[in-house]
């Protein structure tokens, strides 16, 4: 069996500091930014991904605690991997009920957009698409830019279901968030909702566009067709 310090050391092989420098930027670690603080090793995410598919079977089911709170971003990355591996391959509802209660519980490790954006809708998406969803509508209205973004991005498994109820209504609620990574993952979710069903799309963007956050809008509109794209920028979409 498998240690967390064995996962560990297996990743610091794979440092780069040239990377690593270079992650910390595009990851906003200055003071005052989203990532303030987090800190990285520079592998990448390949790599990550190898090392979790070579040792999810064997790790310590204890030990994982200990990957997801640990202060370097790509050994909670790892973690994340891991747990999705757990989650997908349980073969017991207690075994994934489990993994869904660690991914609530150790959510606030969950910590930036790519830690969400591989595991959120993997995880809780699919726990929820067939059950109350009580805890993600919870998270919308958060202090906390992560689980807002966690509740969202979820919803990824809903849309790929035919339900787009859920993601609609979040888009609503989220219409005056204020963070640009909310309107982010707003808008992607809805152009999920598009690349299933325009029509949904367009009677949302139709109620809602001319006050819409601009990124919001830019990332819902990305896949329709240019003349139509450019009249909803320009603002010439009748209601």
């Amino acid at each position: 069996m498998i240690s967390a310090e064995h996962v560990i050391a297996l990743l610091k092989q794979q440092a780069s500091e040239e990377h690593a420098e270079r992650m910390q930027g595009f990851f906003k670690t200055g003071k005052g930014q989203y990532g303030e603080g987090d800190v990285f090793w520079g592998i990448r995410v390949p790599n990550q991904r190898a090392i979790a598919k070579d040792v999810w079977k064997d790790l310590l089911k204890d030990q994982w605690p200990t990957l997801i709170q640990h202060p370097v971003h790509e050994v909670r990355l790892t973690a994340l991997f891991i747990l999705t591996y757990w989650y997908e391959k349980a073969k017991t509802e207690k075994e994934r009920e489990q993994w869904v209660a660690w991914y609530i519980e150790y959510r606030a490790f969950i910590n930036n957009w790519d830690l969400v954006d591989t595991s959120a809708h993997k995880v809780l998406g699919d726990w929820f698409r067939d059950r109350d969803r009580s805890v993600l509508m919870d998270w919308v209205g958060s202090q906390d830019l992560w689980e807002v973004r966690i509740a969202v991005v979820s919803t990824y498994r809903f849309i790929k279901r035919g339900d787009y109820s859920s993601t609609l209504w979040m888009a609503g609620q989220l219409l005056t968030h204020p963070h640009d990574l909310i309107h982010k993952a707003v808008g992607w979710m809805l152009r999920e909702v598009g690349k299933m069903e325009e029509e949904v799309l367009l009677e949302f963007l139709n109620q809602h566009y001319t006050h819409m956050p601009r990124t919001m809008l830019r990332y819902a509109i990305e896949r329709l067709h240019e003349p139509l794209r450019k009249d909803y920028l320009l603002g010439k979409v009748k209601n």
